[in-house]
């Protein structure tokens, strides 16, 4: 399966690269687009479990790549509301 990455800018501004073991994140995610925190998070939900469900539809188990992602956004986005507030913006800057 293709591999693929996406950069992140949180509202902290810090930068994090995030991984999918599928491209499906392409088609979730648009470059330079600013995303509400709690929208992020739900899109990025989306995109992983589909992902790992197309790891384990392939190889008869999910992938705990993806799944360790999302669990590290999730607790990022957590940490980033309690500071930023609701109203903070993720901006993907690539995908690779």
């Amino acid at each position: 399966m293709p591999e693929m990455w996406f950069h992140v800018r949180w509202p902290d501004g810090a930068q994090e690269t995030c991984y999918s073991p599928s491209t499906i994140v392409a088609e979730a995610f648009e470059v330079g687009r600013a995303y509400p925190l709690a929208s992020f998070v739900e899109i990025s939900r989306t995109a992983l479990i589909a992902a790992s469900d197309r790891v384990r539809a392939r190889y008869g188990r999910p992938c705990s790549l993806a799944l360790g992602q999302l669990e590290r956004i999730e607790a990022t986005a957590q940490r980033q509301a309690a500071v930023a507030g609701p109203d903070a913006q993720v901006i993907v800057e690539a995908l690779i």
